[in-house]
């Protein structure tokens, strides 16, 4: 069977593994791009179109869960994400696919492995087509910025799609008010309380659909989605 040509982006700050990982890959003729830093790879990302991603956890500038969240809510082709790294704890790999990892392969690794792994990964299309976030019984439509709550839809307005993008996709954890504001605002911080009056709207339009507080306020550290219902 003739191999596809797969184009790689590769976020890994250890130098001599990241060279490793290149040379292979590039000799079963595939194109690389390489970042040693998490904000490098965002930006990549964001300008480049891949048919892999391959991410290191522990990054010198930010955590590569972070990494994995923003680079999946930024993505106009949804993009296979596979988390490559020494943290081999379930905790770690559960969340890892709860922020969006598609796969995870623990090091050291087989390098044959972990071409079969983005192989599997780049011909799969449900990931290349999905428009849909799910967390229980809470879906949004990423295309048509809708959400529906149980089947019933959630009025909101762009800010607030962002807010609740954010906080499902970080479901069951809670997210920092800063890293709220950078999701939503994207690194450009908004007025004083903008936020607060935002969550509040939030709020209200959640309880408008469902007879229980599902947006929580956690003193010193951030806002949270709690009690959505069905598996996660």
């Amino acid at each position: 069977m003739t191999r596809k040509i797969l184009s790689i982006l590769l976020i890994e700050d250890n130098f001599a593994l990241a060279k490793q990982i290149c040379r292979f890959l590039e000799g079963v003729g595939w194109s690389i791009d390489y970042a040693d830093r998490g904000q490098q790879g965002i930006a990549l990302a964001e300008s480049n179109q891949y048919d892999v991603i391959i991410l290191d956890l522990n990054l010198p500038d930010c955590d590569g869960l972070h990494v994995c969240q923003r680079i999946k809510q930024k993505q106009k082709k949804i993009t296979p994400i596979l988390m490559l790294t020494a943290r081999d704890a379930f905790e770690d790999k559960a969340k890892g696919f709860q922020q969006g990892t598609d796969d995870y392969l623990t090091k050291p690794c087989d390098l044959r492995e972990l071409a079969m792994r983005c192989e599997a990964l780049s011909r799969r299309p449900q990931l290349h087509s999905a428009v849909t976030l799910k967390k229980g019984n809470v879906e949004l439509d990423l295309r048509a910025m809708s959400v529906l709550f149980s089947g019933k839809p959630v009025k909101t307005t762009k800010i607030g799609f962002k807010i609740l993008h954010t906080l499902v996709a970080a479901y069951p954890y809670p997210v920092a008010r800063s890293d709220l504001i950078s999701a939503v605002w994207e690194g450009e911080p908004p007025e004083s309380n903008a936020l607060k009056a935002h969550m509040y709207n939030v709020r209200k339009s959640l309880e408008q659909v469902c007879n229980k507080p599902l947006l929580t306020t956690i003193s010193n550290v951030g806002y949270k989605l709690e009690g959505l219902e069905d598996n996660v």
